[in-house]
């Protein structure tokens, strides 16, 4: 019988190697294979930004091999533009950087003399070493030595040596210039080869993945392939377009304020904005470098600063949580982690390409079951679902962060919605947990003290107000003082169910029951009546006798687990044993009303949620007090009809 537990044991363990190692070659292959992997990157996210306009000219009945040429020929010129563009810029900087060294070296010093205090204590200390290197050198040549020392005359003179090298010849020299430029020119071959055959045998790749991924299972593949195909094409496109506009500003910028090759760091800032948070900052360092070696003063350093501060901020924290929103689905954390790692891996190309290569990952996670951990890792959905993370939160006792989340959603929903959704969740899930013998009496003690912390960190709380339009008929004032007169009557709690232990909250037999008990409790107290709640084993053989039932009007039992039918029939009887005159009602949170009410006819009301626990408890409250004020009128008219 032990050894299928065995089985389950060791199988997850290998697999969870297997996928490691499996995970290593291919980290392995993209690293050693980075030579051919980059280009084939590069080549496929193009093909998402180019797809969409091939798409567009074929509709203008364009066959599609010249719709994809002419595509191809249109975006590597635009391309092959900027890179020229950068090129020229490039070396004009190169030409007029000698004329800046002197500015820089003057505003080096001032800054020194700055930092100094006005006299120079940098200066100064760069004396004081100099004159203690030179103290030590003197000593070193005044001690004796055994080395004899060739002393050179005074009159004699250098002879010059002049070293000629060989004339190369034309193939050198076109060897050497070529040499340099073979690594470029052919990755830039193989993205180009790459793009047009993606494109072109686009529809033949999508079904050969789809037989890869499995024909059996078509509706997720075409959502995966729809997704990527869509969804990234249009980020890409924005996400290029919007750096665009913000190189395209930068250069503008940087041209009125005067800082040299304007049209050079407006790519830049363009290329590095791809980079996630950092990018426009690292663009930032060679204009502002600039700026402080061209001006003769300050203004230029700091109208540039401004400059990148005032843009990055209106683009990163105005305009793009507008355009993209959510789109992206990557959190901050993978990010940062996804630049790290492909910054590793292939190096600066790695880091602009990051955040397209990660969110291709997480679509790809989101629907292959075996890569969903790349979705919960890397993407920007919450890892769990806020009943998952409130019975996480009673499971470490810190109801902190669960009162953070109750406060996040009261702040557009009543208090009772939260317990009828959320906590009722999490108590769910405990309870499903400890029926399956998962928690000791540590954690039951955890979960139930950590409810009654949450239950009084939110018993201040006011829920949020809806106000309705006032219908035509109550705009007179004593329209009006009716209606506030009636809704007082609906919602004023009659004198006698505000006695102490009018309601009494008992739990049914676990400490889960008493968590469902504390709350009940509370909300029934915000209603104006006066509720109790007992503790776990209140209807227990021990502490059942001594149970204080006096002035009882309401004894509502409160179930969170899922109680035996002799456990409740119990229960029932021994209350409505115990008191004659209060009523008896159930709260079973989760459980249809009507399957109860057949186990237990005897109740006055069972209930599956807070929300019609309280409904229940006001209609017995109206329909005593009702009563009473029927008796109460009979007293008083039984004397005059005797007369």
């Amino acid at each position: 019988m032990e050894m299928p537990a065995q089985i389950k044991l060791t199988q997850p363990r290998g697999a969870t190697l297997i996928n490691m190692g499996v995970a290593a070659l291919i980290i392995a292959g993209l690293y050693f294979g980075r030579e051919i992997f980059v280009p084939v990157a590069l080549a496929v996210l193009l093909s998402f930004v180019l797809a969409p306009f091939v798409s567009r000219l074929q509709s203008f009945r364009l066959p599609r091999v010249a719709a994809v040429l002419a595509v191809v020929i249109l975006g590597f010129a635009i391309i092959f533009s900027l890179g020229g563009l950068m090129v020229t810029q490039a070396s004009k900087l190169a030409e007029a950087l000698p004329g800046y060294e002197t500015t820089l070296r003057n505003k080096i010093e001032t800054l020194r003399g700055i930092a100094g205090g006005g006299t120079g204590t940098l200066q100064r200390a760069s004396e004081v070493l100099n004159d203690l290197k030179t103290e030590l050198q003197s000593t070193k040549a005044g001690s004796p030595s055994n080395t004899p020392v060739l002393q050179q005359p005074v009159d004699s003179k250098p002879i010059p040596v002049e070293v000629r090298q060989p004339d190369p010849g034309a193939l050198s020299t076109l060897v050497a210039i070529i040499a340099p430029l073979v690594s470029p020119l052919t990755t830039t071959g193989i993205v180009v080869i790459f793009v047009i055959f993606i494109l072109i045998q686009r529809q033949d790749l999508r079904n050969r993945f789809v037989r890869l991924a499995g024909s059996d299972d078509i509706q997720r593949t075409t959502a995966a392939l729809d997704e990527a195909g869509e969804r990234l094409s249009r980020l890409f496109l924005t996400q290029i377009a919007f750096n665009a506009a913000f190189g395209v500003a930068i250069g503008i910028g940087l041209q009125l304020i005067g800082v040299p090759s304007a049209p050079l760091w407006g790519l830049v800032a363009m290329i590095l904005r791809f980079v996630p948070y950092i990018g426009a900052f690292i663009s930032a360092i060679f204009p502002l470098i600039l700026a402080a070696a061209v001006g003769s003063g300050w203004e230029m350093l700091l109208l540039t600063m401004v400059l990148f501060v005032i843009l990055e901020l209106l683009a990163s924290q105005v305009l793009e949580p507008v355009i993209f929103g959510h789109s992206s689905g990557l959190s901050p954390i993978a990010i940062i982690v996804a630049a790290s790692f492909w910054t590793w891996l292939w190096g600066p190309v790695g880091l602009v390409l990051a955040t397209p290569l990660t969110i291709c990952l997480v679509v790809v996670g989101r629907h292959v079951d075996r890569l969903q951990f790349l979705d919960i890792m890397l993407g920007d959905q919450p890892a769990l679902t806020p009943m998952q993370l409130v019975y996480q939160r009673m499971l470490a006792g810190d109801p902190i962060e669960a009162v953070e989340q109750a406060r996040e959603y009261l702040k557009t929903a009543p208090l009772v919605n939260y317990y009828d959704t959320i906590l009722t969740g999490g108590l769910g899930l405990a309870a499903a947990d400890n029926r399956l013998g998962h928690l000791d009496a540590e954690r039951l003690d955890r979960i139930t003290a950590t409810v009654s912390e949450l239950v009084d960190d939110l018993d201040g709380h006011e829920d949020v107000q809806v106000v309705e339009a006032p219908s035509s008929n109550s705009d007179s004032p004593l329209a009006t003082l009716v209606d506030a007169k009636s809704d007082e009557d609906e919602t004023s709690t009659p004198p006698v169910w505000q006695a102490p232990r009018s309601i009494l909250c008992i739990p049914g037999f676990s400490k889960l029951d008493e968590a469902a008990a504390i709350v009940l409790a509370q909300l029934l107290r915000r209603r104006g009546y006066t509720a109790s709640a007992e503790q776990y084993d209140a209807m227990s053989v021990a502490k059942f006798f001594s149970l204080d039932l006096t002035g009882t009007k309401l004894v509502c039992i409160c179930y969170a687990d899922r109680p035996s039918g002799a456990k409740l029939h119990y229960a029932v009887r021994r209350l409505t044993k115990k008191t004659k005159s209060a009523y008896v009602m159930a709260l079973f949170l989760g459980r249809a009303a009507e399957e109860l009410e057949k186990v237990l006819p005897g109740l006055s009301a069972t209930t599956k949620t807070f929300a019609t626990a309280l409904d229940a408890v006001e209609q017995k409250a109206r329909e005593t007090s009702a009563a009473s004020e029927v008796a109460a009128d009979g007293v008083r008219a039984a004397p005059s009809v005797a007369g």
